[in-house]
């Protein structure tokens, strides 16, 4: 008899298809407790109740899960998350179907734990308005957050189609609340036709940093990406990303797709060098709508390449860290 977890360990991987689906095939556990002494945790947020178009991100987070690929090296920062940090699948959130209110307190509660064991969560969305639940989670901890928002629309409208809760509208409530500092939150790639002169003139007020897809294409993502984090700073900051900031040829399931939008290199390198160079305290991926299986599902696929991408940034940070405190401890003329 073939013991294939023991032909797995020989291996020292598992092919993507076969095993328990977690994120990377990464330990899972539902229990508060083992998260102590994690580095990272993998939240699913299976919610859609509150899209102004497609449904379907209630299917994301599996799917953002079977669309991953073992763990390995980076080959182009030569690094290894997986080895580095600590990465657990903390399941999914209990939502509860046709209730908005209490499956974003779940998905709170649950990042919430996430936080209070010590890891940083990652969160797998869900249509864009679950951002509200976890960055209140990040901010009753860390005190009101810097934010860095890839998307082709604001989300910062006061009401959709009468509807003041929604996907399109919970950066506002965000600001309204306290729980983000508009001069330390900056968006990238809005393009299209919303919102408005209102929208605009409201963030203007606030201080917050728009960076238009047609200043993407002009200025280039490196210098994008430098004004980005030159404007969020130094203090906690939360990452959120939208996949309908890319063009559609490259994210075909996604709920509200605009064209015009940004490559998948572009987004990738600028998630590697926000998470390298900000304090980050938690990130998510959202809008995601599955269309087919596994790998195929490139939309699944950018969004766990969007959050492996952010995990290598944590540990060029921490390594840099170290380097950094190395070199302060070690006296003049000393080598290190």
């Amino acid at each position: 008899m073939i013991d294939p977890l023991e032909r797995w360990a020989q291996y020292g991987e598992k092919p993507d298809y076969a095993g328990l689906l977690t994120f990377a095939g990464s330990p899972y556990t539902q229990d508060p407790a083992e998260l102590e002494g994690c580095d990272v945790a993998i939240v699913g947020a299976p919610f859609d109740d509150l899209v102004s178009d497609r449904p379907g991100t209630r299917f994301a987070p599996r799917a953002i899960r079977a669309a991953g690929a073992p763990p390995g090296p980076h080959l182009e920062a030569k690094v290894d998350a997986f080895a580095e940090l600590r990465v657990v699948d903390f399941g999914d959130a209990p939502v509860i179907p046709a209730d908005p209110k209490r499956s974003h307190a779940a998905i709170e509660a649950t990042v919430s734990q996430v936080l209070a064991a010590g890891a940083m969560p990652v969160i797998l969305g869900g249509d864009h308005s679950i951002t509200r639940a976890d960055v209140r989670a990040c901010a009753a901890v860390h005190g009101p957050l810097g934010v860095v928002h890839f998307d082709t629309h604001t989300d910062t409208g006061e009401e959709v189609f009468g509807v003041k809760s929604s996907h399109g509208t919970f950066m506002r409530e965000l600001l309204d609340e306290g729980h983000v500092d508009g001069r330390r939150y900056v968006q990238i790639g809005l393009r299209g036709y919303w919102p408005g002169e209102a929208e605009f003139a409201w963030q203007a007020e606030r201080g917050i940093t728009s960076l238009f897809m047609h200043e993407v294409r002009d200025m280039g993502i490196t210098e994008i990406t430098r004004r980005a984090i030159e404007a969020v700073g130094p203090g906690p900051a939360f990452l959120t990303v939208d996949v309908d900031v890319l063009d559609p040829a490259f994210v075909p399931g996604t709920g509200t797709p605009e064209p015009g939008g940004m490559t998948p290199g572009e987004l990738l390198l600028a998630v590697r060098r926000i998470a390298t160079e900000l304090e980050l305290v938690g990130v998510d991926v959202v809008e995601v709508i599955p269309t087919v299986v596994g790998s195929a599902d490139i939309s699944a696929l950018v969004a766990d390449r969007i959050v492996r991408e952010a995990l290598t940034g944590m540990v060029l940070r921490r390594r840099a860290a170290l380097r950094d405190g190395l070199a302060s401890a070690t006296p003049r003329g000393d080598p290190v």
